[in-house]
């Protein structure tokens, strides 16, 4: 791939710069310079339990560094899985809350916390597991109710996937409803945003991200080729079922991790793919990685702005992506039926 290093060099330096203000805004406001200061303290050994460190060391280390890291890694799962569905499905109106995985992982999820919210490291691994497991049920509902014989229409795909994401969280809101003492916390997860302070979301959240992230960039040159038809991927020696399962299983996965941690946010594995495609091309191994890196800044960029609108009260995150993220939706239907795709 020629000219890739630009596009991710001016990737990551919006990333850092999003990273900074996550860490740096909010009630007590942390400069940048101090920021870097504190951020290189903690490298050479400073530890991240607040013993011993200054007021603005602490809130850096121990709330704000962790919360930004969050949503960094959930805004890459989204966008990454949220490009790969739109590669696969050749549909710019496709990402995982279209076809059900994002709702599917939300009843797991809520499944899992009703019965104890995570308080250990061993517990917050085992809910991205049920969250995979009802994204991955949400998915294969999906792709049964919209197939036509040998066939996989797009629009009966798209149908499918809203009718399986209404009843999903539906059930969620019933099971959430009978929780009892969590309901709140369990309402603010569900418009979008962490309710889980610390590392410990973040050291669990991360290997499920890696595996479904990774995966899915060694499949970017196959999903290049899927593109093209399934009759020539086969000619080109693709396994067309094999690999196509493959994609839908690691971004299922990515999704699962995201929804699991940082609650039902919406849009942003709508938006971000398709500006990537606009401003660098439809190239999968090169829209793949800088999805993930524009996905991983614009949420934490949201994540900032839901801090500071109403401060010093908190909005949830997802409130901010489907403020932005509806009416780009109607943007990308009006250029989808004039041709534009």
């Amino acid at each position: 791939m020629k000219n890739l290093a630009r596009p991710i060099l001016i990737c990551t330096v919006i990333l850092l710069i999003a990273v900074l203000l996550g860490i740096g805004v909010g009630s007590i406001s942390i400069s940048p310079q101090e920021s870097l200061s504190i951020l290189w303290q903690a490298l050479r050994g400073l530890p991240l339990d607040g013993e011993g460190q200054s007021i603005p060391s602490v809130i850096l280390l121990t709330l704000r560094l962790p919360r930004t890291l969050l949503m960094l890694l959930a805004g890459a799962a989204l966008s990454g899985s949220g490009c790969a569905y739109q590669g696969l499905f050749r549909n710019p109106l496709a990402d995982p809350y279209l076809i059900g995985a994002a709702s599917g992982a939300g009843v797991g999820a809520v499944a899992a916390m009703s019965l104890n919210w995570p308080s250990t490291t061993l517990g917050y691994l085992a809910v991205p597991l049920a969250s995979f497991a009802g994204s991955l049920l949400a998915v294969f509902l999906v792709f049964r109710l919209a197939r036509v014989g040998r066939t996989l229409p797009v629009t009966n795909l798209i149908l499918a996937g809203v009718a399986v994401s209404s009843f999903a969280t539906a059930l969620s809101s019933f099971m959430m409803v009978n929780a009892g003492g969590e309901l709140r916390r369990a309402f603010v997860w569900m418009l979008g945003g962490s309710t889980m302070s610390g590392w410990k979301p973040v050291l669990g959240m991360l290997p499920y991200t890696l595996v479904g992230l990774g995966a899915l960039l060694a499949l970017s040159y196959k999903l290049n080729i899927l593109q093209l038809g399934d009759e020539q991927a086969q000619q080109l020696g693709i396994k067309v079922s094999r690999v196509r399962t493959q994609i839908i299983l690691a971004a299922t996965l990515a999704t699962a991790a995201a929804v699991a941690f940082s609650g039902i946010i919406g849009f942003v594995g709508l938006i971000i793919p398709h500006i990537t495609r606009r401003l660098w091309g439809g190239d999968m191994r090169r829209m793949l990685p800088l999805s993930m890196l524009c996905g991983g800044a614009f949420l934490v960029f949201a994540d900032v702005l839901a801090r500071v609108i109403m401060a010093p009260q908190e909005l949830p995150v997802g409130i901010i992506t489907a403020l932005c993220g509806a009416p780009f939706f109607l943007f990308i239907m009006r250029q989808s039926k004039e041709g534009s795709w």
